[in-house]
């Protein structure tokens, strides 16, 4: 399958200020004492087990969800994939491949890691119809309830339909509706965070239209940590604890072009 979205280069910047930036929106959010730069105080363990999957824009936020789930004591394991990451096959070769792929990390990932939530962000691949998508979501929630797990669906960002997605507008169009009726309330609408433009400020999109950096990585995580802490019972640590952590110098951003 074409990774497109690695290919995508971000426009450099000030790593320093993008972590100061990141910092600030995240202490908005939480306000909260803070502890030296660079350090991660980590709760004690809360018995939650987080596995995070999506395609390669889920996982330029990983990172940071990361780092924000493991200071407030949850477990935490990342299974997205770069160019895939997708549940729906529908009709496309490459799709079916990804989805083949995904459905057999996920058999592997319920029996090593056993996660008590399975959160998966809506890839830029989920194409198909609407129905072929709502299977593939309800698949993946009664395999998440099979497994003593609970299913959180999540919206992607607003991102650019380029040449290559504009063949699959419609299906990525319709995908966040058929997820959200597949949850069974755990659907979340991360629009509440980006809005629906990709191109406005909110977006926090990079040059590409598509991934996030430090700053908007730091951003989802204080957002959608707290989404998931009320749903499965947990509180999220402050941001001020866990923003600027080593996570900042993952090696994903540098292939990204962040700074």
């Amino acid at each position: 399958m074409r990774s497109t979205n690695l290919s995508r280069r971000f426009h450099p910047g000030s790593t320093g200020l993008i972590l100061a930036v990141a910092a600030g929106l995240a202490l908005a959010g939480c306000g909260a004492s803070a502890t030296s730069p660079g350090t991660v105080t980590r709760q004690a363990a809360t018995g939650v087990r987080v596995l995070w999957m999506g395609d390669s824009i889920a996982g330029a936020q990983a990172p940071a969800l990361e780092a924000a789930l493991k200071a407030a004591g949850v477990a935490f394991e990342n299974a997205t994939s770069d160019g895939g990451g997708n549940v729906v096959a529908g009709d496309h070769e490459a799709t079916a491949m990804g989805a083949r792929e995904t459905w057999k990390t996920l058999k592997e990932n319920l029996a090593s890691f056993r996660p008590t939530v399975i959160a998966y962000q809506i890839t830029t691949y989920d194409w198909g119809t609407p129905r072929q998508q709502l299977s593939a979501y309800q698949r993946l929630s009664r395999t998440a309830e099979d497994a003593g797990a609970r299913l959180v669906l999540v919206s992607a960002p607003p991102f650019k339909i380029d040449d290559f997605y504009k063949p699959h507008e419609n299906a990525i169009r319709s995908a966040p509706a058929m997820a959200a009726k597949a949850a069974r309330g755990r659907y979340l609408d991360a629009a509440a965070l980006w809005g629906s433009d990709y191109a406005a400020a909110k977006a926090q999109r990079a040059k590409d239209g598509i991934h996030s950096c430090q700053q908007g990585s730091a951003a989802f995580a204080t957002w959608f940590a707290k989404q998931l802490g009320e749903l499965a019972g947990f509180t999220p640590a402050a941001p001020a604890v866990w923003a600027t952590g080593p996570w900042t110098g993952d090696e994903r951003f540098a292939k990204l072009g962040c700074g």
